[in-house]
């Protein structure tokens, strides 16, 4: 229960601030050419980069090894199980690199005289809390020390986001321009494509060189391990991901497959929402893909239709013999064969002995295994049984189904504030890379 409370709440926060990439030490004076690097080199003492403290001071800014440690435990908690001591070593130094980022975020805020006020942090805090604690908002408090790590911890991370926002609001969304012209080919071009697929996909990239291959390949096939085994692969994308879309998660958002790798667009030919795949290797390095949704464009989707449903179950006593379950999921399954109608299944309640429940849902609500069966089903059909003896076993009656309706093309001012978005995050990473090779930043 808390892991997965974690998950939506990590879910709940943006957190542009943990954008993912290497951090200078240092600015440098830089020329352009070839580095003369000997093939056979020598080490000069021991310098590990990845066996060592995890604190750093970023412009005099302090970043201790309790914050690291709070942090992860964050990670730690949305990834369902606890990490191998390899991967949670390598965690920690991506850990450290997005709190280092986080700082830099919070600097450039009061640099440009937009500081993020308490009130707000608290604000937001509070927010979260009754988004997760519905019932007692102050349990968060205490599920966070739970975890190993504490409410400053989040409240950081709050800030750190909040502050970029007043950042690119001051120093780059003033200075985006989308020109009308680009907005009606935008429209054309998606008249164009009408009824053609898109493939909102997630990805978590990992360069690599001929050098690194081997170890970066090894790298990705353990994040995968983690995410089949329950990790967020949203908190693993911003944590691990090596591509500008760390910050939204790893999400593409919907793409055609002409705009993506060879290897990615034949790979995703094959996926069905909510499958993940990978790693893949392709040019520059590795990538692993999670298919999120899929639609036509300029249809409506199936999926979003609102189904009025019963469901019919039966459950089954802890002590049941195998023989007697058998026996009871026969019974109820042909007792459900021959329902004809929503006013048949009241009735087989008091028949058979079973449970009924009515409720209204988005089919896309429904588990990926249940959806294209039931939106199959005429209006008074049953679904095959499904279900097991320690879960019981229930089939889901049709009583009602409303479609919906053809979309609208996006109009004109929805385009134009698409593609002044696409910019305004080109243009904030950018600026974050400049950030890090200015800054001055000490190891400890």
């Amino acid at each position: 229960m808390i892991q997965k409370t974690f998950s939506k709440l990590l879910g709940g926060l943006a957190l542009v601030a943990l954008a993912v990439g290497p951090v200078a030490a240092q600015a440098q004076t830089t020329t352009t050419g070839a580095l003369d690097i000997p093939a056979d080199v020598n080490i000069l003492g021991q310098n590990d980069p990845n066996n060592r403290s995890a604190t750093a001071v970023v412009n005099g800014t302090v970043i201790t090894g309790t914050d690291v440690d709070h942090r992860v435990a964050l990670l730690v908690s949305a990834s369902e199980g606890e990490l191998p001591p390899e991967e949670l070593q390598r965690v920690r130094m991506q850990v450290l690199r997005n709190l280092i980022d986080e700082t830099l975020q919070i600097q450039a805020a009061e640099l440009h005289e937009v500081p993020v006020e308490n009130a707000e942090v608290n604000q937001r805090y509070a927010q979260l809390a009754e988004q997760n604690f519905s019932t007692d908002p102050s349990r968060m408090d205490s599920y966070l020390l739970q975890i190993g790590s504490s409410p400053a911890s989040l409240k950081r991370q709050i800030r750190g986001e909040a502050a970029w926002s007043n950042v690119i609001r001051r120093t780059i969304s003033p200075f985006i321009n989308v020109s009308d012209e680009e907005v009606r080919e935008e429209i054309a071009r998606r008249e164009a494509q009408r009824g053609t697929d898109e493939y909102r996909i997630g990805e978590i990239y990992l360069s690599a060189t001929t050098e690194t291959r081997e170890t970066v390949f090894q790298n990705a096939q353990q994040i995968v391990t983690q995410l089949q085994q329950g990790g967020s692969f949203v908190a693993y994308a911003r944590q691990f991901s090596e591509s500008t879309t760390a910050v939204n998660g790893g999400d593409l958002g919907f793409v055609k497959l002409n705009t993506l790798p060879a290897e990615m667009a034949s790979q995703a030919l094959t996926m069905q929402p909510g499958q993940l795949v990978g790693p893949l290797e392709i040019p520059g390095g590795f990538v692993i893909m999670y298919l999120i949704d899929k639609r036509t464009i300029g249809q409506a989707d199936p999926r979003d239709a609102l189904l009025s449903l019963k469901q019919v179950s039966i459950a089954f006593q802890p002590d049941v013999t195998e023989a007697a379950a058998t026996a009871r999921i026969q019974q109820f399954t042909q007792a459900v064969g021959a329902i004809r109608g929503c006013g048949e299944a009241d009735s087989l309640v008091q028949s058979i002995g079973a449970q009924v429940v009515e409720n209204q849902i988005r089919a896309r609500a429904l588990p990926e295994q249940l959806q294209q069966t039931i939106l199959n089903l005429q209006v008074g059909q049953a679904s095959p049984p499904f279900g097991s003896i320690a879960d019981g076993v229930r089939v889901l009656v049709l009583c009602g189904r409303d479609d919906p309706q053809e979309l609208d093309a996006p109009d004109f001012a929805q385009i134009m504030n698409q593609k002044e978005q696409e910019r305004i995050q080109k243009r904030a990473q950018r600026y974050l890379r400049d950030l890090r090779n200015d800054a001055f930043i000490e190891y400890n």
